[in-house]
C-alpha cells in the first residue's frame, strides 16, 4: 500500500514544501502555547482554579436555605 501512495507523492512536483510547512506550523503553534502558559499572570490562574469551588458554595447555600 505505501509504495502505491509512494509513487503518487513522487509524481506531484512541488510536494515536498508540504511537510515542510506542517512542521513550521506544529512548531510555531507549540512555541507560542508554551509563551502564552509562562506568561499567564498565577493571580489570573488561582482566580479560574477557583471558580468551581464557588459554583459549589453556593448549590450548597441554595440547597440549605
Amino acid at each position: 500500500m505505501l509504495k502505491f501512495i509512494k509513487h503518487n507523492m513522487d509524481t506531484i512536483s512541488g510536494i515536498e514544501i508540504y511537510p515542510i510547512i506542517a512542521l513550521i506550523i506544529f512548531f510555531v503553534f507549540f512555541a507560542g502555547l508554551t509563551l502564552w502558559v509562562y506568561t499567564y499572570k498565577k493571580d489570573k490562574i488561582k482566580e479560574l482554579s477557583q471558580l468551581p469551588f464557588e459554583e459549589e458554595l453556593e448549590m450548597n447555600n441554595v440547597s440549605k436555605k
